[in-house]
């Protein structure tokens, strides 16, 4: 399994860059947010993601971790496979996807080439709660899942009916050094309110 790849951009065409790795060059099929941003010479760092059929093996590259993890993802949603993952990803940054994806915004990820209604529906349903993105007054923050869901008080908050979301947006007015108990105390009433 391929991880990471640094090397220089030898060549673009189209969503394909090929690197060049002293001397030998990969093929890696790109998002369009990361093709914009590179130019034949730069060095860049490339997170992969490996798909092997049968009569192909194909990688995916990102120049940052959580777009690879956003693909993947999407990869898990039924009827999404990595061209089509790579296609939504392309209507926007990863950011605009999350939001999308969070907000239910079947129109904008329609928008993607290949992507229907169905898909796009089935897409928000699977993904809206574990896309990690929390929205506060002042500005729009990404939070992890996994972060979030090591957090005690959203675990409990989680264990009383919220999402993800909603209990780290909950608790983002709270202050993280009172005791567990204070702290889902307050979230519940700021929720309420």
């Amino acid at each position: 399994m391929i991880a990471i790849l640094t090397g220089v951009i030898a060549e673009k065409i189209g969503e394909l860059v090929v690197v060049d790795v002293h001397g030998v060059g990969y093929g890696l099929l790109i998002p369009t947010e990361d093709s914009s941003k590179l130019h034949t010479g730069d060095e860049a760092k490339f997170y992969l993601h490996e798909h092997i059929r049968e009569n192909s093996h194909d990688l995916y590259g990102f120049t940052r971790l959580d777009t690879k993890n956003l693909f993947e993802q999407l990869l898990n949603v039924t009827g999404v496979g990595p061209k089509m993952a790579l296609n939504i990803l392309g209507i926007g940054s990863a950011e605009n996807v999350r939001s999308a994806i969070a907000a239910g915004d079947t129109k904008f990820l329609v928008a993607a080439p290949g992507v229907g209604k169905r898909v796009a529906e089935r897409v928000v349903v699977e993904l809206k709660d574990k896309v990690g993105l929390v929205a506060t007054a002042s500005d729009s923050l990404f939070v992890a899942t996994t972060y979030a869901e090591k957090d005690e008080a959203v675990q409990a908050l989680v264990a009383l009916g919220f999402t993800i979301s909603d209990a780290v947006t909950s608790l983002s007015g709270v202050d993280a050094k009172l005791s567990l108990e204070e702290r889902v105390k307050q979230a519940l009433k700021g929720s309420a309110l």
